[in-house]
């Protein structure tokens, strides 16, 4: 039987190590701000070009500063492993992979079964797991549990775990890992004693809830919310284009009213490691279950028609311009999810260009944060990024922008472009007579 008061002081007093599996964008923080506290830092990857970079010094992502991954690593607060040789040494275990689908949009699970099977092999006695991983209601208690009890240990008594969603959003200038109030719901009082005081250590704000399936449920609500009111707006779009109206001036104007109204915009399809992703969790959950989540497929469904549409209304513009688009040399703008971060992830941006390139264009992107497309779930594109300078963008047919990096934002840009497509309102049309600016 563990001693739950001794891991709870070593927690309080800084003693505990913990390690960190998974170093992406969501673990690295976990990392760094684990190390900033005071605490002694593992971070596991199977990515060996991780570890080096991490050893260097050098940062990977784009929106967190060399300075902090050289004060932790080379500084000798935390240090990276490719192996999970050293989990036995770590007295906190936090989960941090990847959560995806697979062809059917079904969950894939792969990556934490392998992830709590390696730490089955390691998990001794006093040992506390968080796994932060996006999922469905049920996982923690339905695949990590069993594979830990196997071992001859009960949780609660020898080891503990809880459930803790990842709330990050890379490039957020306001809120970060550390001031993002913290969800955290154990499989029992001792696991959510220690996972909320493993938190506090490190993060302003701790929210405990009473079983890791609320906590699951509501990360998923969160990024449900989301997904829906995308493809509400998404939605409203299409049909107001139809009327000759302009979506961007209505949001506007419907985002004056104080109260009930919370603006969302619409764009060339979802993006992001969470929206385009989670709530398919739950709706094959739900199935599971013997009810069906309509509401949310029909959100999913408007939401990954999106790149399509816009292709179709670039196509549009194109012929209207008297030029075919089989052979038509189109600059797409932007490669990553969101603005003025490089992460790709699930960008559909890849799609755009796929879809472009299946009509016969010939394309090329422009991406001031990802100078090298990189190859990615569905797509391989093999393209680097053109200059972002008003003589390149002038040698195309057309110009699509799809993400809306600060870059693209400048008119001077597009002053000899023949024709430009937005799909995030965010070209200055006004400042620019002699260009075609259409709205997609």
């Amino acid at each position: 039987m563990a001693d739950v008061n001794s891991l709870l002081d070593s927690i309080r007093e800084r003693r505990a190590t913990i390690g960190v599996i998974g170093l992406g964008y969501v673990g690295l923080p976990l990392v760094l701000i684990f190390a900033e506290a005071g605490f002694t830092v593992v971070g596991f990857d199977i990515d060996p070009r991780k570890k080096e970079a991490l050893e260097r010094g050098q940062s990977y992502l784009r929106h967190i500063a060399a300075e902090r991954i050289a004060n932790a690593f080379v500084g000798g607060r935390a240090s990276a492993e490719t192996d999970f040789e050293r989990l036995g040494e770590c007295d906190a275990i936090i989960v941090c992979v990847p959560t995806p689908l697979g062809h059917h949009r079904e969950p894939d699970l792969s990556y934490i079964r392998n992830t709590a099977d390696a730490i089955a092999q390691h998990l001794r006695a006093g040992q506390l797991v968080v796994l932060e991983s996006t999922t469905y209601p049920g996982t923690t208690r339905e695949e990590l549990l069993p594979r830990f009890e196997a071992r001859g240990l009960r949780c609660g008594t020898d080891f503990f775990l809880a459930f803790s969603p990842e709330r990050e959003d890379p490039g957020n200038e306001k809120f970060n890992t550390k001031n993002i109030p913290k969800i955290v719901g154990g499989l029992d009082a001792p696991s959510l004693e220690l996972a909320s005081a493993l938190y506090g250590a490190a993060i302003d704000h701790i929210v405990p809830v009473s079983t890791p399936e609320v906590a699951e449920s509501a990360k998923l609500l969160e990024n449900i919310f989301r997904a829906v009111n995308i493809a509400l707006v998404n939605e409203m779009k299409i049909v107001l284009e139809r009327m000759g109206i302009n979506v961007w001036e209505v949001i506007e104007a419907a985002r004056t009213k104080p109260f009930g109204f919370m603006p969302f915009y619409p764009g060339p399809g979802l993006g992001g490691h969470c929206i385009p992703l989670d709530p398919f969790y739950l709706t094959w959950k739900a199935a599971e279950h013997g009810t069906w989540a309509r509401f949310i497929e029909l959100a999913g469904e408007i939401n990954t028609f999106m790149p399509r549409y816009v292709v179709d209304r670039t196509v549009e513009a194109i012929n209207d311009s008297g030029v075919s688009v089989r052979g038509a040399r189109i600059l797409v703008l932007g490669l990553s999810y969101k603005p003025n971060i490089d992460d790709d992830r699930e960008s559909p941006s890849f799609e755009l260009i796929e879809l472009l390139r299946e009509r016969g264009a010939e394309v090329a992107y422009c991406d001031p944060f990802i100078p090298v497309a990189r190859r990615v779930r569905k797509y391989d594109l093999q393209m680097t990024s053109v200059p972002c300078t008003a003589e390149e963008f002038a040698k195309y047919d057309a110009i699509l922008l799809s993400t809306p990096h600060a870059q693209f934002k400048d008119a001077a840009l597009y002053r000899g472009a023949k024709l430009v497509v937005d799909t995030r309102n965010v070209v200055p049309a006004d400042q620019l007579p002699d260009t075609r600016v259409v709205r997609a």
